[in-house]
């Protein structure tokens, strides 16, 4: 081995590298137990599922050769440029893209399905840290902010009509990189605000929302202290816009929203009151929520053990080994596997956090944080849905989920900002 590669391995930050590993090897397993059904006798064979995902995580192996033996610099050079790639890659699928299960999100390479929205999402993060990174200290002026959102915004919109609501969320999970660069809070609190007022029209309507509204208005003016200024506008305008949204609110979830996403909405904020209307969507929409849950509350405190999911092999999850691969590790190694995964995350993350921290160059930083945004919303949602605190929307989780393009992004993702740390005092960062 040359001087050049002891060095590198000397400077990786292992424990992350043994989280991946775990992380890759665990959903392989249960990737496995999810899919066998008896008739094949090797774990090498690669027409089947886990066969193919095993194909998969030796490519990821070559992947991560590659982008440790680049220069440190690399990704800094041509985020630019691998942004617009990205972009490209997007916007050719309305012309080339290949439609499974009713999204048009894949390429057919013959071999392989491609789905580039998992690549944008690296080309995204590094764009968003080259951005901030140009302008350094400038990022609370309004137009900067205006940009920055706009990278984050413009991959957003490409893959919203494919439709890949899912995907679209994790863009938006970058603005806490934003935030951490100084962006007001108050951006944040309006996200959340409009969150709050959509859901809340959605169950009570828009004329509650106004009373609510006024009577918290009346209140804050009765109670205000002498010295303290009102600003009358500011309030007055604030209260006709969130008015007026919470009265398009209807409109859009029933003109623009496609009848199997108002379908989750109703499931979950319990919409629909025709008791009828509500089993259909149960037994329809709501019948992999219903079926996770019960998995994994029947695997107890120490499972089922490994292939002895009764669940899981009488395939009451459909497609099982991708979005909802987490209940299977709830049926067949019960509280304690499940807990160990969820360990697993949960320090991979605050480690990616104090490896962040410590990046002097302010680049290295911001991306560190986008992967951060990235892993923890996808980790989040996805056993949140699977959980059923959350509705249905489609997110895999990392380095677990069937899926070449799934793992072959987060994989870059991550060692992408490993190779960053690597250089972090060889270059006096």
């Amino acid at each position: 081995m040359s001087v050049f590669g002891k060095s590198i391995l000397k400077r990786l930050d292992w424990l992350s590298i043994l989280i991946f590993i775990m992380l890759v090897t665990i959903g392989w397993v249960n990737i496995y137990s999810s899919t066998y059904s008896g008739a094949e006798e090797s774990g090498f064979n690669f027409s089947s599922i886990y066969g193919k995902q095993l194909l998969f995580i030796g490519v990821n192996f070559v992947l991560i050769i590659i982008i440790l033996g680049l220069e440190s610099n690399f990704f800094e050079r041509f985020s630019s440029v691998i942004y617009v790639i990205s972009l490209a890659l997007l916007l050719g699928l309305f012309v080339f893209g290949k439609t499974i299960a009713g999204a048009t999100s894949w390429y057919n390479l013959g071999f392989f399905n491609l789905q580039p929205s998992e690549l944008a999402k690296v080309a995204t993060a590094l764009a968003l840290a080259k951005y901030l990174t140009d302008i350094q200290t400038d990022v609370k002026r309004k137009k900067h902010q205006f940009y920055g959102f706009l990278i984050l915004l413009i991959p957003a919109i490409l893959v919203i009509p494919q439709p890949d609501p899912g995907s679209a969320l994790v863009f938006f999970s970058l603005v806490f990189v934003l935030f951490r660069e100084g962006i007001p809070v108050f951006y944040l609190g309006i996200g959340l605000f409009t969150i709050l007022i959509f859901i809340c029209t959605l169950m009570f309507g828009t004329i509650w929302i106004t009373i609510v509204l006024g009577i918290l208005i009346s209140l804050f003016f009765l109670l205000k202290k002498k010295s303290f200024k009102i600003p009358v506008i500011p309030i007055s305008i604030a209260l006709v816009v969130t008015i007026l949204f919470s009265l398009s609110v209807n409109f859009v979830f029933e003109n623009v929203f496609e009848q199997r996403h108002r379908d989750r909405f109703s499931l979950w904020l319990s919409l629909e009151k025709d008791p009828k209307k509500l089993e259909v969507i149960r037994k329809t929409i709501g019948y992999n929520t219903y079926q996770s849950e019960k998995t994994i509350e029947s695997g107890g405190f120490f499972g089922k053990g490994f292939l002895e999911g009764t669940r899981t092999k009488g395939d009451f999850v459909p497609e099982q080994h991708t979005d909802y691969i987490f209940t299977t590790v709830g049926e067949e190694w019960g509280f304690i596997g499940t807990t160990t995964v969820i360990i697993l995350f949960s320090i991979l993350l605050l480690r990616l956090v104090y490896l962040a921290e410590r990046q002097k160059n302010a680049f290295n930083r911001m991306y560190g944080y986008g992967v951060v945004s990235i892993l923890l919303v996808h980790y989040f949602i996805n056993i949140g849905m699977v959980i059923g605190l959350l509705p249905t929307i489609g997110i895999p989780l990392p380095f677990f989920s069937y899926g070449g393009s799934g793992l072959l992004g987060f994989t870059a993702l991550l060692f992408i900002f490993i190779k960053m740390d690597s250089n972090r005092l060889k270059e006096g960062f």
